[in-house]
């Protein structure tokens, strides 16, 4: 198999099977791309870990992560309109993030072109709602390609790419978990390694930049001429499909992963109807839909999420008198989760079950017991919620935030409320802190988050004077996207840098009252957390330690690593349980036909933040074993 940096920098044409996070890069070598701009989050970051693949003196484009999604947005419009093709990419929630300087981009000259790879969540595996980002690019007069395998990816990026630059646009590829996760053997064609022209382009005489009253109408003008560009783009195209089964009374249209699921549900079927296949989903080609409608008596639209294609189509009906029944989201539970081939085939049994015997309701007699998410061993977060539990009344309020601590929610620690969105937890703490002389009020923050969207609430409680404790969880690394640097780590995508401290930060924004404790230190966290909470005004607990996963992980890479675990010495223990109760590491085994704790060692690391835990000392290093007492 080839190596990573050869399948994207590969001369002569040739196919590998891959991800689709894995063919778009391939996508943006080819398409000479010089500027990717990103901010970790699922389902994207493989994208990245492709371009890591490159090595840095071969790439033929810079890529840098940002603090957030909207400086990502920033810099590629920064270098677009300067001439340079960019590219920029983040999770579904990012484009929120982002939207104060996304909805402007259509309405600005942008030479250079731009894609922006959003990463739809349907089914919300790795996101805080299902949201459909559709929505947001119609707002912004932003035209979206759906690709729906991996070739898809390849092809309609190229695609994308291409009108960008050709109509000095931003253009939308709306990639979902599946596709981006999903792998295929795709044919890539061969790349010349063209010689970029770097000579600065940028004009900006008569204001020609600067949306103000005179001039907001003519750039919405510019918005609108280039979705009518758009829609004609794909007119003909052979990224649209037509599936002709001959079938004039049935007919379904469709785009994206939902058409794959479609074709797998009808694959043994009798009378098949006939797919439109959209390439892109906004705006519609509308000629493509008007024929198929006509062609047809009963017309499903198959989307995830939102109704979004389906309003469009009826109203494509109505605006041209067609007679024909059209299909949609007929009942609510068609709104939430997934297309996957079960979900579609019970859709269309309910729909047409002539076409689609209905699917019996699975049965089974197996008992799978419910696993909740934990986090990983050895995690400082998870000494540092034992710790802080300790602190806390019942009646203090406690302010999640996004992250691998998010987990702190769940028992035994159950700590942390309420959750919203990256860097909310701060603002919202001060909310409750409002009128509120009976409850103590704590809310938590990543470091990742703090340098993303922290600091605006954190700046908001020391200028309003609002009485609360934040506790930061620095681990020192964006660990939940797979460990990507962030402004406090010393390192970025490219190598070292400059490290800003979360202290120093703070003391900046006028922070009095600060405290740094590593959490396996567990008695002194819980002692500056109890005395930050009965401080007056706001105040600051910065709770350290390296996320663990991470450095097991450069560990093991090392020569002549050994690994380490404890052991639960059973002459000590006294069965209080509160290894498993109340600390809760996943290596700690209750083997009740047996009355005995003892440790997975395929998970323990070794680390023994779990040793103080335990009142009775039967918590020992795995290297004591043998000795006598």
């Amino acid at each position: 198999m080839k190596k990573l940096g050869d399948i994207l920098l590969g001369k002569e044409p040739f196919s590998e099977h891959v991800m689709g996070n894995t063919a778009v890069v391939r996508a943006m070598v080819e398409a000479g791309t010089r500027v990717i701009t990103s901010y970790p989050g699922s389902p994207t970051p493989e994208i990245a870990s492709a371009i890591a693949g490159i090595h840095q003196d071969k790439r033929p484009f810079h890529f840098e992560f940002c603090v957030n999604e909207k400086v990502a947005v920033e810099v590629a419009y920064g270098a677009a309109v300067n001439g340079r093709p960019s590219v920029v990419f983040f999770k579904s929630v990012g484009l929120n993030v982002a939207a104060d300087t996304f909805v402007q981009l259509n309405h600005m000259d942008i030479p250079g072109g731009m894609v922006v790879i959003i990463g739809d969540d349907p089914g919300a595996h790795s996101s805080q709602n299902e949201q459909d980002n559709r929505h947001i690019a119609r707002m912004s007069y932003t035209p979206v390609f759906e690709p729906g395998s991996p070739s898809e990816v390849y092809s309609f990026f190229l695609a994308a790419s291409a009108m960008a630059k050709k109509h000095r646009m931003a253009v939308l590829l709306r990639l979902t978990t599946h596709v981006c996760h999903g792998k295929e053997r795709v044919s890539f064609s061969g790349w010349n390694n063209p010689e970029p022209d770097d000579t600065p382009i940028f004009r900006g005489e008569g204001g020609e930049y600067i949306p103000i009253g005179p001039n907001v109408a003519r750039m919405k003008k510019r918005a609108l001429d280039r979705l009518e560009l758009a829609s004609e783009y794909l007119s003909g195209s052979a990224l649209q499909r037509l599936e002709d089964n001959s079938n004039s009374a049935r007919g379904v249209i469709t785009a994206g992963l939902p058409f794959y699921s479609l074709l797998d549900s009808i694959s043994k079927a009798e009378g098949k109807p006939d797919i439109l296949k959209l390439a892109m989903v906004y705006p519609i080609d509308e000629n493509a839909v008007v024929e198929f409608l006509k062609a047809h008596k009963e017309v499903l639209v198959l989307e995830e999420l939102d109704d979004f294609m389906e309003q469009t189509v009826k109203r494509i009906a109505y605006d041209h008198r067609i007679d024909v029944s059209i299909l949609g989201k007929e009942k609510q539970e068609n709104w939430i989760g997934e297309y996957t081939p079960d979900r579609v085939k019970r859709i269309l049994a309910e729909l047409w079950p002539d076409l689609i015997i209905p699917i019996p309701p699975v049965t089974s007699s197996l008992s799978v017991p419910p696993r909740s998410p934990q986090m990983c061993p050895g995690c400082g977060h998870r000494s540092a919620f034992h710790a802080i539990a300790k602190a806390l009344k019942e009646t203090d309020i406690t302010v999640a935030d996004i992250g691998c601590h998010t987990l702190g929610f769940l028992p035994p620690y159950e700590i942390g409320r309420l959750l919203m969105s990256m860097g909310a937890s701060t603002g919202i703490g001060q909310g409750l802190s409002l009128f509120n002389d009976q409850r103590r009020i704590v809310t938590f923050l990543g470091d990742s988050t703090f340098f993303h969207a922290g600091m605006p609430g954190i700046v908001n409680a020391v200028f309003n004077k609002h009485q609360l404790t934040l506790i930061v969880m620095d681990n020192g690394t964006t660990a939940m996207t797979g460990h990507q640097d962030h402004p406090g780590s010393g390192s970025n995508f490219n190598g070292s840098t400059e490290r800003i401290p979360v202290r120093n930060v703070l003391e900046g924004l006028g922070v009095k009252d600060i405290t740094e404790v590593d959490t396996y230190n567990q008695k002194s966290l819980t002692e500056a957390v109890a005395k930050a909470l009965d401080a007056p005004g706001f105040s600051v607990v910065i709770a350290k330690h390296p996320c663990m996963l991470k450095f097991t992980r450069e560990q093991k890479r090392k020569p002549g690593y050994t690994p380490k675990h404890v052991r639960v010495n059973p002459d000590n223990c006294t069965l209080t349980r509160e290894c498993i109760d109340d600390f809760a590491c996943p290596s700690f085994m209750w083997k009740a036909d047996e009355d005995e704790v003892s440790v997975n060692t395929d998970l323990c690391i070794g680390d023994g933040s779990c040793i103080q835990t335990c009142p009775s000392r039967a918590i020992e290093p795995e290297s004591k074993k043998g000795e006598s007492k």
